[in-house]
């Protein structure tokens, strides 16, 4: 994947920079299990619903819908927005059974509450406007 990503991106930029530009400043990078079990302490702690994008930063799909993705986060701050690193995490994804991405998955108190896969910028706003007003 490096080999890949380099060729793309050049050495100039890591993937947590290509993110944050592709996805906006409350979208938290998760590239290890640390930190992705840092935020869901936090959301649960917090009482937020956390809504995890599994995705690669290479990716045609991902990398469409990521813009969105940044401005759902700036508009739903009563939510938790997470973008991990299928290939940095590829154990972690693999337990996930993510068979495509992006794949979205929503998760409340630990557990999963609802998913949506793909890069639909019509339905995903739906989505993440619908579990956001569930919460109210």
């Amino acid at each position: 994947f490096l080999r890949i990503f380099k060729c793309l991106y050049g050495d100039s930029k890591d993937e947590e920079e290509l993110y944050s530009e592709l996805t906006g400043k409350n979208v938290h990078i998760i590239t290890t299990i640390q930190s992705w079990e840092e935020k869901l302490t936090e959301a649960t702690r917090d009482g937020k619903i956390l809504v995890a994008n599994f995705s690669t930063p290479w990716s045609g799909p991902c990398r469409s819908i990521a813009p969105t993705y940044g401005e759902l986060a700036d508009k739903y701050p009563s939510l938790m927005f997470l973008t991990v690193d299928v290939d940095t995490l590829a154990e972690f994804s693999t337990s996930w059974e993510i068979s495509a991405t992006p794949t979205f998955f929503f998760i409340k108190e630990g557990r999963q509450v609802d998913k949506f896969v793909g890069a639909d910028k019509v339905q995903l706003p739906k989505k993440i406007a619908a579990v956001a007003n569930a919460t109210r």
